[in-house]
């Protein structure tokens, strides 16, 4: 009965393992991928983590990393509003990226991540202004720096958060495997 018991734990704790893994997986293709909160998606396998019983991961070091998770999420957000609005864009630019950004993978796969926005905040911005090619232009460049900007600090944020979640893994392999 106790070999059985510990079996079942054996199993619950890869199971968990396997959870966590997709989530951080996830969290970093979400970083491309405007659908899934990179970061927090991440995040969410070290949360997942902690609830093996073979792990102890600090609720400090828990907190701490939702709040930066968070802070990315929400900047994530405001970046490319700046970035359209320091280069003279309005609503169109930023209406039109975030169409061009679905459209772009739909259509162009990885490609699409960086010619949908740049296309769509171009469009957008003529669509507003139809006189000014200039200022819709340089509106779309900035909507591609402030994605681009976004973009690598979801990435970078992920994949410290993946490098954690294999240091814990490691940390604690005794227990596990």
């Amino acid at each position: 009965d106790a070999q059985e018991s510990r079996g079942l734990g054996d199993v619950y704790k890869r199971q968990i393992i396997v959870l966590a893994s997709l989530f951080i997986l996830l969290g970093i293709i979400g970083s491309f991928i405007p659908i899934i909160p990179g970061p927090l998606t991440s995040w969410s396998g070290l949360l997942i983590l902690s609830f093996s019983s073979s792990i102890t991961i600090s609720p400090f070091f828990l907190v701490l990393s939702f709040i930066i998770a968070l802070f990315i999420f929400i900047i994530d957000n405001i970046i490319p509003i700046l970035g359209a609005k320091k280069f003279g864009g309005g609503k169109g630019s930023i209406i039109g990226s975030s169409i061009g950004l679905i459209l772009g993978i739909i259509f162009l796969g990885p490609f699409g991540l960086l010619f949908g926005p740049f296309t769509g905040a171009f469009l957008g911005e003529l669509y507003m202004n139809k006189d000014d090619k200039r200022a819709a232009l340089k509106s779309a460049i900035g909507v591609l720096l402030g994605f681009i900007t976004g973009v690598s600090l979801k990435f970078m944020i992920s994949l410290a958060f993946c490098f954690y979640f294999l240091k814990i893994l490691w940390e604690f392999k005794n227990g596990l495997f």
